[in-house]
């Protein structure tokens, strides 16, 4: 190996090092304009409550921060590729071509799948709190079947990028969706039967908050009414009684 070469190679050797240490600065800096970018895009705001800022929390970061460290190790990667192709370690001409026919695929597809999650963790905490007043337990299922769909979709959009055959994904999906319909069916005869009994007990006032009766084989002294269910109590314990039980057993007034 004559001197030539090796001059050449240590210049090569100097240069990549240059360019990690500029790809090191530049990675470093990107992740802190990007986040202080997002944190001004209300960002923080708008992911606050949602299981995946609650699990980042645990960890001691957010997700402002992980997005931010994602944006450097992007710039990181790119540096050391061209670290590499500069010493001949690997071919950039053929890296680059699969790059350019992949990457942005995936880009696009990771983004949509944080975008996905992200927005059903929101939608999930949106439809809790408005919720939060009807106090049947079959309720409390909606939010997760509502953010779960939000996430399925994501990911069926995301597969779809990356070229992966989302049919069966589809078939199966519409099969929950369908089991779930048949389910909501069911449950939402008793909801309907009770929503009515209760509206009719909030407009004629047949018996009200501190009132002794019986309904069925429950008796007691009101504690509580909504549309759904009147609350109970008898020697310290509370029953929930659904509201159809008023036009199936009839309500005793008790003195």
């Amino acid at each position: 190996m004559d001197v030539q070469t090796l001059v050449t190679r240590d210049v090569d050797y100097l240069l990549a090092l240059g360019v990690l240490v500029v790809g090191l600065v530049a990675g470093y800096l990107v992740g802190r304009l990007n986040a202080r970018l997002l944190r001004a895009a209300g960002v923080p705001t708008a992911v606050e409550g949602t299981s995946v800022e609650r699990t980042a929390r645990r960890f001691g970061t957010s997700i402002v921060a992980l997005l931010a460290r994602f944006s450097s190790l992007v710039i990181y990667a790119v540096a050391v590729v061209l670290a590499l192709a500069i010493t001949d370690l690997v071919d950039l001409r053929a890296l680059w071509y699969r790059l350019v026919g992949y990457l942005p695929a995936v880009v696009f597809a990771v983004a949509v799948l944080v975008f996905g999650v992200l927005v059903g963790d929101k939608v999930e905490v949106v439809v809790s709190e408005r919720l939060r007043g009807v106090k049947v337990p079959e309720i409390g299922v909606i939010p997760l079947v509502v953010k779960y769909g939000i996430v399925f979709v994501a990911v069926l959009v995301a597969l779809g990028q990356l070229g992966v055959a989302t049919l069966p994904l589809v078939i199966v999906f519409a099969a929950v969706m369908l089991a779930l319909i048949v389910f909501v069916a069911v449950a939402a005869q008793d909801l309907l039967a009770s929503a009515a009994a209760g509206v009719y007990v909030l407009l004629n006032q047949p018996y009200g908050i501190g009132d002794h009766v019986r309904i069925g084989e429950t008796s007691g002294i009101v504690q509580e009414l909504d549309v759904f269910v009147t609350y109970i109590e008898d020697d310290g314990t509370e029953h929930a009684v659904p509201n159809a039980h008023v036009f199936e057993y009839g309500v005793v007034k008790e003195r």
